[in-house]
């Protein structure tokens, strides 16, 4: 079966640490994720949840652990989302992975979603998140450039 992943890049002009922070900070990541808050330590091995706010109610909307982590240069999580339907089975979670790179006085910021194909409703999940990372790329962007934006 063909791989089914997603690869996403973005040049951000802002400094490693900023986009960094700007990933994994709750108060950041709830102005570009759907008004999520990340949770975890970012440590390997740690948990990582993504909630949320659902009629008043705090929502795990993501759930997964956190595979790799190299500060300000990489990070790699699993993810599975609880509200989905599907069987919590590692056979339905898939790699999460930001790559950032510094590009002078800016950063290259590179996600990567997948396996698609090796998980229960691949290609619509795959297209579902296809959709929701150009639109989060993008909001990272803004965030991480923001003047408004301290860290």
């Amino acid at each position: 079966m063909t791989p089914l992943i997603i690869k996403k890049s973005i040049l951000i002009n802002a400094p490693l640490s900023k986009v960094w922070k700007v990933l994994t900070k709750p108060e950041f990541t709830r102005q570009y994720m759907f008004g999520c808050d990340v949770v975890s330590d970012w440590m390997q091995g740690s948990s990582i949840e993504w909630k949320g706010l659902q009629d008043r109610n705090e929502t795990v909307y993501i759930k997964g652990w956190i595979i790799s982590v190299d500060p300000e240069k990489h990070v790699s999580y699993s993810t599975f989302d609880p509200q989905g339907g599907l069987p919590d089975i590692p056979e339905n979670y898939l790699n999460v992975t930001y790559d950032l790179a510094s590009k002078k006085d800016k950063t290259q910021l590179t996600i990567t979603q997948g396996d698609f194909s090796a998980v229960t409703e691949g290609p619509e999940r795959y297209s579902e998140s296809l959709k929701g990372w150009e639109l989060t790329l993008a909001d990272i962007k803004v965030v991480a450039e923001s003047e408004e934006t301290e860290c």
